[in-house]
């Protein structure tokens, strides 16, 4: 994977070399003005700055590599303490080369105008004796030798077994509750899959479908001839989220029907999926004796045991990297399994549905949470001990607030039973109770950090795009263009030649539907309850989201993505007050901003929240000239109808500006300069719509049509 674009300000930098050669020519026809020595003096800043730029560019794709890295190490207490300040170092970085980029546009679109460009930018990082560039350099050197140092420079990374545990044949949770339909019907189904006389007659009327039950309605269809492979080893996926139960299920129906096969495999797998180790160990597991030699010796052992047997096959925690080399991997480690008698069966376990689909030969068993009293009974175990009874109601009916917020969970159900049971007191489980779920303690293998593989898992890219994704509230309803558009707009979204950026951007979010970050509901896509508390958990250093007036002083010092909620006791000093975070790039304000208290308030986030990238605002009275200030504003929504009717002149500044969505507003007119935003690719206003990239399917009549419509404004 390529990392290096991930930030778009890199692609730019090299044009910072114009700029820097003005600054040296302006200074070399001014020698009159000083000494030989103050003109070296003076060249020798320009040319360090420029030096302190190009370095900082070339280090950046080395640092997002080295943050992927110790997120997956994240767990261990040093790298969690270092990991936020190595973060904060290279946003800050990119923060001063996008500047940086800002004054070249700058120059591009003033021209002689603009000589002042340099000059600002220099005096913004230099500040008499200190000096921006240098010291984010120093950081980031100093963080990066200490990260290093702790291993994180060193081997692929893989799931730490502390976090992920290889799993066996043998269930952990002896009574498996609310499955026994799916349980038994899946059983059925491997039973009758002998293929011989004996079971012919019974499977005939079977053989075409089967459907797989939970809580009384229809869960899946199992076709039986669903692109099964000639060889007779019929793949069966069961997907789910982390923390549902897909493993146990597997272990209950591989220790229910081992007795009617000649030869049973199971496999751990993880996120290491190496053919010749799992031929090894598929070899161990029928001979009980380990195997070496090459893999071609390996595959020729294991066909010669399994051929013209009937072979049952688990493989538990499958990932993204089975169908790695375009499929070929997987191919390569089902080659020894062809010539298996009929009715032999692999089952897989995976989080994934696009490794689910890449590998079935049967429709998926998708395993979602437990349903109502079942639940109930599972977590008053966890809680007290039994599911008949517990020694105090008051604890009981708190236990039944708490539910809702597991979604039938069972990892979650044990995770939240083992802190309440801790800890018998009414306060503390109303405490659980009032408190986010990634807001508590929890262990390496409870909920969260089960679910945190998930996340894990995703290229570097898209850990950036989902973690954004922590700003927003639970049920949000995403609409994948919009998201896309967000995701561009920080920066994340990686160019690929002559692909339009924007459908870029939404082949990532396809990427995570296909990994089940998001699910369709009703036509629309929502996060999981569990994995968005997951995300928070992820993104605590960077996201926030404000509900309440108490949660102002719990906002992180250093937050970079900021929603707030409507709530009327949100006064003018309290919005004021955010202007301490001057490192925000987002935010995203859904209270109106229309009265005549709190309207002043976002000339004051113009002047004060300078790195801004993405403002979306339920309403405002007007934009105050002060945003000019916000060089990295790339989106800008007024969602709702507001009293703003004119953008000021100084809006022709936002030289960044991709996208601006006003179309609630009625704009009477524009500023006269409203063609130096160089960057726009998307305008809504007054009804009327604008996007660039579908300009060249527009006849020139159109366009022309258009452009008038705009200076007419």
């Amino acid at each position: 994977m390529s990392i290096s674009g991930t930030i778009g300000v890199i692609s730019g930098i090299n044009e910072c070399v114009n700029l820097f050669q003005w600054a040296r020519s302006s200074i070399s026809s001014l020698h009159s003005r000083w000494s030989g020595k103050q003109e070296q003096n003076l060249q020798d800043e320009v040319l360090h700055l420029q030096s302190g730029l190009q370095c900082l560019s070339d280090t950046l794709p080395a640092m997002y590599n080295l943050i992927d890295r110790a997120e997956w190490r994240s767990h261990k207490h040093c790298v969690a303490e270092l990991l936020p300040k190595f973060s904060d170092a290279v946003y800050d970085a990119e923060d001063i080369l996008d500047e940086f980029r800002w004054y070249e546009q700058k120059v591009t679109v003033e021209g002689i105008a603009s000589q002042s460009a340099f000059i600002d930018f220099f005096n913004c990082v230099i500040q008499g004796s200190f000096n921006k560039v240098k010291d984010i350099q120093k950081r980031l050197e100093n963080l990066s030798n200490l990260l290093e140092k702790m291993g994180l420079g060193e081997a692929t990374p893989r799931f730490d077994k502390s976090v992920r545990p290889e799993t066996s044949s043998f269930p952990i949770e002896t009574i498996m509750f609310g499955r026994d339909q799916e349980l038994t019907q899946v059983i059925e189904l491997l039973v009758v899959r002998e293929g011989d006389s004996t079971t012919k007659a019974h499977s005939k009327g079977k053989r075409e479908c089967r459907t797989i039950n939970s809580s009384k309605r229809t869960l899946a269809t199992i076709n039986h001839v669903c692109n099964e492979q000639e060889n007779g080893l019929a793949v069966l996926p069961i997907v789910g989220i982390g923390g549902v139960g897909k493993t146990t299920m597997a272990q209950h129906i591989y220790q229910q029907v081992k007795p009617h096969f000649k030869k049973t495999i199971w496999l751990s797998v993880s996120d290491d999926f190496d053919v010749k180790r799992l031929t090894k160990e598929a070899l161990q597991s029928i001979s009980g004796e380990e195997s070496t030699g090459q893999l071609d010796s390996l595959q020729h052992a294991l066909h010669k045991t399994v051929c013209q047997k009937k072979l049952l096959i688990v493989l538990d925690d499958l990932w993204d990297d089975a169908l790695k080399e375009n499929g070929q991997s997987w191919k390569r480690f089902c080659a020894p399994l062809k010539n298996v008698r009929k009715g032999s069966i692999m089952l897989v376990t995976t989080r994934s549905q696009k490794v689910a689909d890449g590998v079935r030969t049967m429709k998926t068993l998708k395993l979602n949470g437990l349903k109502d009293d079942v639940f109930w009974n599972f977590f008053k175990l966890c809680m007290f001990g039994s599911e008949r009874f517990s020694n105090d109601h008051e604890l009981e009916q708190i236990g039944r607030s708490i539910l809702p917020k597991l979604k039938g969970s069972p990892l979650a159900a044990k995770t939240l039973g083992r802190l309440l049971r801790m800890n018998r007191h009414t306060t503390y489980w109303n405490n659980v109770l009032e408190s986010e779920l990634w807001e508590l303690r929890q262990q390496e293998d409870d909920i969260l950090p089960a679910l945190r593989l998930s996340y894990m898992y995703l290229p570097f890219y898209l850990k950036r795009c989902f973690s954004l994704c922590g700003v927003y509230p639970k049920d949000h309803e995403f609409e994948k263009d919009y998201l896309a558009e967000i995701w561009v707009a920080e920066g994340f979204v990686e160019p690929q030649g002559d692909i339009p950026i924007q459908d870029i951007a939404s082949q990532y979010f396809e990427d995570l539907v296909s990994r089940s970050f998001f699910q369709k509901v009703h036509g629309a896509y929502v996060i999981h309850d569990l994995l968005h508390d997951m995300v928070q958990m992820v993104s605590k250093n960077d996201c926030f989201i404000l509900k309440n007036v108490n949660e102002f002083q719990k906002i992180p010092k250093n937050v970079r993505h900021l929603s707030v909620l409507s709530n009327p006791k949100f006064d003018y000093s309290k919005l004021l007050s955010l202007c301490k975070h001057e490192k925000l790039r987002t935010l995203i304000c859904n209270m109106p901003l229309e009265d005549k208290v709190v309207a002043p308030v976002m000339d004051h986030w113009c002047t004060e929240l300078g790195r801004m990238r993405v403002i979306i605002c339920a309403s405002t009275t007007g934009l105050p000239g002060s945003v000019c200030n916000l060089k990295h504003l790339r989106y800008l929504e007024i969602s709702r109808a507001s009293p703003l009717k004119s953008l000021p002149s100084t809006f022709c500044c936002l030289y960044n500006l991709q996208i601006l969505y006003i179309g609630e507003c009625k704009i009477e007119s524009l500023p006269s300069d409203f063609d130096k935003l160089i960057s726009l690719r998307r305008i809504e206003l007054c009804g009327f719509r604008y996007y660039l990239e579908y300009q060249l399917n527009c006849d020139a009549l159109e366009a022309e049509q258009k452009k008038r419509y705009l200076h007419g404004l």
